[in-house]
């Protein structure tokens, strides 16, 4: 037996043999596949009071209350509130100080008639860490990639196990929670692109490193969280929505940062399919720029996310290296307008990106991917350091042979120069900014917004002293 990655049999029947954990297993729109796998190891009856499949939406309705999704976060949580009530109520009195209680709970569609593609689902457990402790909670939403019904319905069972199993034997451990979910069933089947610990179990645990954790252990390609903290399911948050999304290493936020944002923010607003309808705005950090040469530093992401968020902006961390990566993934959340916010230099990286191995079109297939749709990307100018003029992307000087394509893009208009801005920012360098605090040079704070500095200087943040 593996110990660090035990079977999904051995993992059922671990928690059946433990003669402190029983519940509830509630299972909507996969039969129940989590539950199976406890009935089929043996020694069910020490694990399992109730398993239970609401089918009918009237029959769901009735138990766990009306909704306008059954697939959604709110189902969900309303199914675990539900089901671990009753229990408790049920066997409180009996057994409550010899048993940890658990309420399992999933409600997931699969790939059908009506549903021909990917399935996807939302699972949670709560549970007590220790008989009688309060209530601790793990919910995940998950993409289920197999190519039947059977298979993502194979894949959920695996999954299940590997939730409760992680809740009981690793929640002093998280990372390692994570780490374990997928296992025997792999990245190229189901996805994990949220995750969300609270309770007494998991006190001090920070779910925006839990979403790091689910990119840097590539459960997936993204995570997203909002300015206040809060991780979300991406596409449900940007489904239908127009986004407008900057991507850097924030390391700090400049003056010219949120310049280049609100900029373009400003000219998407006037865009006929934005206007009268406001965007999502997304902070984009890739593992790439969360490096900082010694691997990745997870203080120094907090720090990051913690400005991001007094600045009321909101956090997604992927695993995308090339702009390409970030435009398709965005295309394939919502069917709304997508902006790009860059400066200059930014677009001249892009031109000299080199393009994935198997792009076989090579540039032009992944100049086609950008731009695909409807993207488009807001340039903002640069200041020539060696001249002081300021360059726009309109005569600036791009790698052979981008320039042509800078020339269509602009003509077709899925490149849009920023016309209006602050030149006072152009000579701003983030790297410059961090150097200059690192040092304990004075003068850094006039770089930065006022909300930045203050966040840096009371947090002794990116190696500040006084």
């Amino acid at each position: 037996m593996d110990t660090a990655h035990p079977s999904t049999r051995e993992k059922a029947l671990a928690l059946n043999l433990d003669p402190a954990t029983y519940g509830t297993l509630a299972e909507i729109g996969a039969g129940q596949e989590v539950a199976r796998w406890f009935f089929h190891v043996g020694g069910a009856a020490h694990t399992v009071a109730k398993t239970i499949s609401a089918y009918d939406m009237a029959v769901s309705d009735g138990l766990y209350g009306p909704t306008d999704h059954y697939v959604s976060r709110q189902r969900l949580t309303a199914m675990l509130e539900h089901e671990y009530a009753e229990l408790t109520a049920r066997l409180g009195a009996a057994r409550g100080e010899r048993t940890a209680f658990f309420a399992f709970a999933d409600t997931v569609a699969t790939r059908g008639y009506r549903h021909p593609g990917g399935g996807r689902g939302w699972l949670g457990v709560r549970f007590q860490a220790q008989p009688g402790a309060p209530p601790s909670e793990v919910l995940i939403h998950a993409n289920l990639f197999d190519g039947s019904a059977v298979g993502q319905q194979e894949a959920l069972g695996v999954l299940g196990v590997n939730l409760i199993h992680g809740a009981y034997f690793h929640h002093r451990e998280p990372e390692a929670l994570i780490g374990a979910l997928l296992d025997e069933v792999g990245r190229a089947r189901v996805e994990i692109d949220m995750i969300r610990f609270a309770g007494p179990a998991f006190a001090g645990v920070d779910n925006r490193l839990m979403s790091l954790q689910l990119v840097e252990q590539q459960l997936t390609d993204a995570a997203m969280f909002t300015a206040a903290g809060e991780v979300v399911q991406p596409s449900e948050v940007l489904h239908g929505k127009p986004v407008l999304v900057e991507r850097g290493s924030f390391r700090p936020i400049t003056k010219l940062t949120l310049d280049v944002l609100e900029r373009a923010r400003d000219q998407f607003l006037k865009e006929t399919q934005v206007q009268g309808r406001e965007p999502v705005v997304l902070m984009e950090m890739t593992l790439h720029d969360l490096d900082v040469g010694k691997g990745i530093d997870h203080e120094d992401f907090v720090a990051r996310a913690d400005i991001l968020g007094r600045l009321g902006l909101n956090v997604l961390i992927s695993r995308f290296e090339l702009y390409y990566q970030l435009a398709e993934y965005v295309v394939g959340s919502t069917d709304g307008l997508i902006g790009i916010a860059v400066g200059l230099p930014a677009l001249r990286d892009i031109a000299s990106e080199r393009p994935a191995d198997e792009l076989a079109g090579g540039i032009l297939e992944s100049t086609g991917r950008l731009f695909k749709r409807s993207v488009k990307m807001y340039v903002h100018p640069t200041r020539d350091s060696a001249t002081g003029e300021i360059r726009e992307v309109g005569t600036a000087t791009l790698p052979h042979p981008w320039h042509y394509f800078r020339d269509l893009l602009l003509e077709t208009g899925h490149l849009v120069p920023i016309r209006e801005y602050e030149a006072d920012y152009l000579s701003i360098s983030s790297p410059d900014v961090l150097a200059h605090i690192r040092a304990g040079e004075a003068g850094w704070e006039r770089f930065v917004p006022p909300a930045v500095a203050d966040a840096i200087v009371a947090g002794g943040l990116f190696g500040y002293r006084r």
